[in-house]
């Protein structure tokens, strides 16, 4: 298998499986907390709208 961040062979035993290391390990999450990976589907609408009160 290979590292998905630098694609260098990875074992299955390795400790750091399925990144070569910690540094590819943290590459890869600070991709996802700046959205730079994306799971295709609709587009999720924002917060729902509260609905108006009415008068009592």
């Amino acid at each position: 298998m290979k590292c998905p961040i630098c694609k260098k062979e990875v074992k299955l035993g390795d400790p750091e499986m399925p990144f070569c290391s910690e540094r590819c390990r943290l590459i890869d999450l600070g991709m996802w907390s700046a959205e730079e990976y994306r799971i295709p589907g609709p587009s999720a609408e924002s917060s729902p709208k509260p609905e108006d009160e009415e008068d009592e």
